[in-house]
């Protein structure tokens, strides 16, 4: 979208001249030479981005700045000032000025300052809007309104009453846990326990003894019979969490499980009936699992009747600031803390960093700045340093300049990274974007030398 600005200067030989180089820049620009009359336009026209100079003959910049202070507090104002004018351009930061630029006028100095404002101007918006907005969504804690979780949510509503078998897959910290909770809590089975087991935090014989039991004397020791979490969670539902990480040789006992609905504890030569609804969770792409011989095919398609994949939480930006405020609630509560919302400034480095954790990220982030605010509101400072200083960082593969276009070998290799960055390493999904199956896509990480993660 072309970014709108109105121009503001007595000097009419001065404003042709920006407007001429910033409309080659794309800009959309409008020039007024009557600084009175920079108020009113503003009124009756929508702009991204206010440009005045400070001294002009009638209302100067700063008086202006003031007016649009009052009159539209959501345009961004940059001043021009006179080199070394340090105090002047200190007194319009404090009348309301976004930014300020030094005379002489560099147009690319001046663009950049543009672009910043009307990103910041974009941001606000986007709070207002979100802040406007019907509440969000929400089962338990399963907190949404963009498009993807509103497809959850009601995903969730329409499997819960079944006893059918689900994969949630999703990035580490996206809520997994969550999700198979709220699978319960909806179900006919709420009554009952929810059991959660990570079937990566055990070796192999000990998480066999875990789900399934053990008789006395089974092992060394085994001084006592254990029935397993499969038989305690009867008439409930059991988590099996990270089940792209159990080992290989468990696999074939914990299909015979499914498909049987029945255990035979450790030692033990008895089967014993189980009633229990089964939700599996990974991080991991089985798919891809299954290739490299690390995950078994016939029990990917047993637990994978029904999947709900959660997205990451750098695609679903307007979820961030409902969810915040959700922790917000919750921990300030907790915590005896009148702590109540969250300061604009800080909504905006919420939004701006791409949160790598996910949703877990995100609730640890307003835990310390929930413990750290001195006032009723969260403010910048309460975050963590690498949240503050967070700038988004784009490969640029194209440009004005000959010297800086580079082969087409490295615009791909780029942009297959972009990709596979933004699914989190998953080359299914990766495979799905870029349009080719998985052994084009090894293939392709090899040659790009792309198919090791950078190093730490």
């Amino acid at each position: 979208m072309t970014t709108r600005v109105l121009l503001v200067d007595d000097d009419a030989s001065l404003t042709d001249t920006l407007a001429l180089g910033l409309r080659k820049r794309g800009y959309a620009v409008t020039t007024c030479n009557d600084p009175a009359l920079a108020q009113p336009l503003t009124v009756r026209e929508d702009f991204d981005v206010l440009v005045t100079d400070l001294n002009m003959r009638g209302l100067g910049g700063i008086e202006l700045s003031h007016a649009i202070r009052e009159n539209r507090p959501d345009l961004p104002v940059i001043v021009l000032t006179a080199f070394g004018s340090l105090d002047t351009a200190i007194a319009a930061i404090r009348a309301g000025a976004y930014d300020f630029i030094s005379k002489p006028i560099e147009l690319d100095a001046l663009a950049i300052a543009i672009d910043r404002a009307a990103e910041h101007r974009a941001l606000r918006d986007e709070i207002k809007r979100l802040r406007s907005a019907s509440p969000p969504q929400q089962l338990g804690d399963v907190i949404g309104q963009s498009a993807a979780m509103r497809q959850l949510q009601d995903l969730v509503e329409r499997v819960a009453p079944s006893d059918t078998t689900v994969l949630v897959t999703g990035e580490s910290g996206t809520g997994k846990e969550v999700v198979a909770r709220a699978l319960h809590r909806l179900s006919p089975r709420s009554r009952a326990k929810f059991v959660a087991i990570n079937c990566a935090a055990m070796p192999e014989a000990l998480l066999e003894s875990e789900l399934f039991g053990h008789v006395r004397g089974a092992f060394t020791d085994a001084k006592t019979s254990h029935s397993g979490l499969f038989v305690a969670a009867a008439g409930g539902t059991i988590l099996l969490d990270e089940i792209g990480d159990m080992p290989l040789g468990l696999q074939p006992k914990l299909l015979r499980v499914l498909e049987d609905r029945t255990v035979r504890p450790v030692g033990g030569r008895e089967e014993v009936p189980i009633d229990v609804r089964v939700v599996a969770a990974t991080n991991k792409d089985l798919e891809t699992a299954i290739e490299e011989g690390r995950f078994r095919e016939d029990l990917y398609y047993r637990i994978n009747v029904v999947t709900l994949a959660l997205p990451p939480l750098r695609a679903r930006a307007s979820d961030i600031l409902p969810l915040a405020q959700h922790f917000l609630d919750d921990i300030a509560r907790r915590a005896n803390k009148s702590v109540t919302k969250i300061a604009p400034s800080t909504a905006e480095k919420l939004i701006a960093y791409a949160w790598p954790g996910n949703v877990r990220e995100l609730r640890n982030c307003i835990e310390r700045a929930v413990t750290l605010a001195r006032f009723d509101a969260i403010l910048p400072d309460d975050l963590p340093e690498k949240i503050r200083e967070y700038k988004r960082s784009h490969v640029i593969v194209t440009s004005d300049d000959p010297s800086e276009l580079v082969p087409m070998e490295e615009v791909e290799r780029r942009y297959v990274a972009r990709v596979m960055e933004a699914v989190g390493g998953n080359k299914t999904a990766a495979s799905r974007i870029l349009g080719f199956d998985r052994k084009r896509l090894y293939r392709m990480l090899d040659r790009l030398d792309l198919a090791k993660p950078p190093k730490a």
